[in-house]
């Protein structure tokens, strides 16, 4: 891991009698890919705003390399933002917005227009350059947005939601491209976002973000498959969150009576110490991770029998609603080449190793 590049340590801010963000601390270590993910109002965009310079925090301090920037001017920054709305200039051609900021100033021209070229022709905008953005598409707008912040050459380069405006197919093929492009220029690059995909697929880390509260940072991997609460496992992705009651805990492994069986569950030392006896705790099982068999297992163990509900084919895998006593869980199924679709009983596996208990539930 790199040396942190950008340092929030214990910010505040609020707006009137309101805390939208509540003591945040968080390290971005430089070239990073970071996203701050969150439902809409949790603060996610105020962070990013706050970086850029466009609000003053209330307490607390943030760092850019060894700079405090608490005080500093957003144009000084270094920290470049491209909007959600992208705000290109309507009555400028492509070659105009992009050199905006570097007029601004005063750079040679020389150097203005290596820069531009360069940037155009990685972006894929070479022979736009005298259109207006009414003349190209949205994906040609948003590289044009984002051109005109890499000429800059930030340190940090903050996008708020860029590719919102964007159809589906569309803004798959420019994620990627965003993806690449970060990865080839190394810039610390900060992205906010409420769609957890785009999180998953983009970010080296992410911060998860609720009520002004940073509650998660980690990879993709460990946000998905780690989660620490059930916020963060409902709000990425589908959960299954089984709730029970601790039977026995015995050599990294716990058992919990969850009414329609007992169930083991592996837990990590590292992670905290073992739930207690009798202590009510929840499971996290994704869609994934489950089996789902026809046939009753030879091997009882962490086996549920359910009834299934309803089924919808996606290709890659067929999904399963399937209920359990009084609960329903969602099972995916891939390699369905082969394979029929489960009607009435199924036989559902958790696998204790795929199987991740919820702190915030002890």
């Amino acid at each position: 891991m790199n040396e942190p590049h950008v340092i929030i340590s214990h910010v505040t801010k609020r707006f009137g009698s309101v805390e939208v963000l509540k003591d945040i601390s968080l390290e971005i270590p430089k070239g990073c890919f970071m996203t701050f993910l969150g439902p809409s109002g949790c603060g996610k965009t105020t962070m990013l705003r706050t970086i850029a310079g466009f609000y003053e925090v209330d307490s607390g301090e943030i760092r850019i390399g060894k700079r405090i920037i608490n005080n500093v001017p957003s144009h000084l920054r270094n920290a470049i933002m491209v909007f959600q709305d992208y705000a290109l200039f309507p009555h400028m051609t492509v070659e105009e917005n992009i050199t905006y900021g570097l007029r601004l100033k005063n750079m040679p021209h020389a150097e203005i227009q290596e820069r531009v070229d360069r940037t155009s022709a990685y972006l894929g905008l070479s022979g736009l350059e005298h259109r207006n953005p009414s003349q190209i598409s949205g994906g040609q707008q948003q590289r044009v947005a984002l051109a005109r912040a890499l000429v800059m050459e930030p340190e940090v380069l903050l996008l708020d939601e860029p590719l919102s405006n964007l159809d589906a197919k569309l803004r798959m093929n420019i994620r990627a491209e965003l993806r690449q492009l970060q990865q080839t220029f190394g810039i610390t690059t900060i992205y906010v976002t409420h769609d957890q995909s785009e999180a998953l697929a983009l970010s080296d880390q992410i911060a998860v973000i609720d009520q002004g509260r940073v509650v998660q940072v980690g990879s993709p991997w460990e946000i998905y498959y780690r989660p620490n609460t059930s916020f963060v496992a409902d709000f990425i992705g589908t959960a299954n969150i089984i709730e029970g009651r601790v039977v026995e805990t015995a050599r990294g492994r716990v058992t919990v009576d969850c009414s329609d069986a007992q169930i083991n569950a592996t837990y990590e030392e590292s992670s905290g110490p073992a739930p207690a006896q009798g202590a009510r705790i929840a499971l996290c099982a994704r869609p994934e991770t489950i089996t789902v068999e026809s046939e009753k297992p030879a091997d009882v163990v962490n086996v549920l029998v359910g009834e299934v509900r309803s089924s919808i084919f996606e290709g890659s895998h067929i999904r399963y609603w399937i209920t359990v006593g009084e609960r329903t869980l969602v099972v995916d199924e891939g390699d369905t080449s082969q394979k029929g679709i489960h009607t009435g009983k199924v036989y559902l596996r958790l696998h204790p190793l795929k199987l991740h208990i919820l702190r915030d539930e002890n």
